[in-house]
């Protein structure tokens, strides 16, 4: 069975067809047409450069299903560091989902917070379907909390104190809407940015990040520093700064979703992100702050028999160090399969490691924690 778009678009005006609609979205009532269609467009890089991409209900629904879905993974990632480093958004503000989508975004951020850590849910897109879709989900998933749909592109001074989510849009921005996003980041009580981890987007987000830095915002992550970001030195010009999702437990046994990744080609064993995530001082809730002396490892460790070696940024730049495996050969086993979060008390040479501790505690893996959003 597929959907009609366009009888779905008339249909859409009814005030109960997006409730209806999500419990009936199956796998096997996927738009097909409309997946490979958004798929072609995101690849090429020129999704919405005729305007928004959304043109049914059935696009938001076939698309939430599948791909959100798998940015919901990233999401998870992300959130459960924060939530591990006893982080959290500023109590009391407006959870402002810009650039919504399907709305994945702001319903992973209410699951891992709570919907009571915020007064209010503002969905905005430059799609109504969109926006209708977004904020529909959201009522439906959290029914005691009030959800709008900007009609609007939300201005920084008519908003009372914001926690502005932001998911996979820095590259379909123009320069002025890319400077619209940033006066409305310039004023955000908090900024949790997810995009995708490709060399590309990631730089692009890091960039952002320099603009950023002299502001009154606290970098939260991936940073353990404030310094210029030594991706920019010609000398690191191959690298970049990006991180892993693992998919939850059994999707690569479920037959729907092989089917939609070799279509999409797509590989579920992983989802490459990039990050950026602030907060100001006087709204902080972390117990204990990053210092200088930390690191970051970016990318994934490559493990060989006698060592590991990865690629750590600090606040003297960017370093290819190997870990010996006598040194810490318990580290270097969870490197290979189950890597901790990836932040350390790091000492090294500039070439070998000669201390590194975990700085997160995770006693639980990320299989151990289920995530939910209905």
């Amino acid at each position: 069975m597929r959907f009609d778009a366009a009888a779905q678009t008339r249909k859409s005006c009814r005030p109960d067809y997006f409730t209806r609609l999500f419990y009936r979205m199956n796998w096997d009532q996927l738009d097909w047409a409309a997946l490979d269609r958004l798929r072609t467009g995101f690849l090429a890089g020129n999704a919405a450069s005729s305007g928004p991409y959304w043109q049914s209900p059935s696009d938001l629904a076939s698309y939430d299903l599948t791909f959100a879905e798998r940015i919901g993974w990233k999401w998870d990632a992300l959130l459960r560091e924060l939530t591990l480093r006893n982080w959290s958004p500023p109590a009391g503000t407006t959870l402002l989902d810009w650039g919504c989508g399907s709305g994945v975004a702001g319903r992973r951020v209410l699951s891992a917070f709570g919907p009571a850590r915020f007064n209010a849910l503002h969905v905005w897109d430059h799609s109504e379907h969109a926006r209708t879709f977004a904020a529909t989900r959201a009522r439906e998933t959290f029914p005691s909390l009030p959800v709008a749909a900007s009609t609007s592109e939300p201005a920084p001074d008519s908003l009372p104190a914001y926690t502005l989510v932001i998911s996979h849009v820095l590259n379909e921005l123009p320069p002025d809407a890319r400077a619209q996003l940033l006066a409305l980041v310039a004023r955000a009580a908090a900024v949790i940015w997810i995009e995708p981890g490709t060399h590309a987007d990631s730089r692009a987000l890091a960039s952002v990040r320099d603009q950023l830095r002299d502001g009154p915002h606290r970098i939260v992550a991936p940073c353990t520093h404030r310094e210029t970001c030594p991706l920019f030195q010609a000398v690191n010009d191959r690298d970049w700064c990006h991180f892993f999702a693992p998919p939850p437990v059994g999707i690569q046994n479920s037959p729907d979703w092989v089917r939609w990744s070799h279509r999409a080609g797509l590989d579920l064993r992983s989802q490459a992100y990039s990050c950026l995530v602030l907060d100001r001082s006087d709204h902080s809730t972390l117990n204990s702050q990053l210092s200088t002396e930390h690191a970051r490892v970016l990318g994934r460790p490559e493990v060989f028999k006698p060592y590991a070696r990865f690629l750590a940024c600090d606040a003297s730049g960017l370093h290819w160090l190997e870990l010996p495996k006598r040194l810490a050969p318990a580290l270097v086993k969870r490197l290979d399969k189950n890597p901790p979060v990836p932040l350390y008390a790091l000492a090294h040479d500039g070439h070998r490691v000669t201390a590194m501790t975990p700085l997160v505690s995770d006693a639980a893996s990320p299989e151990d924690a289920p995530h939910t959003d209905a």
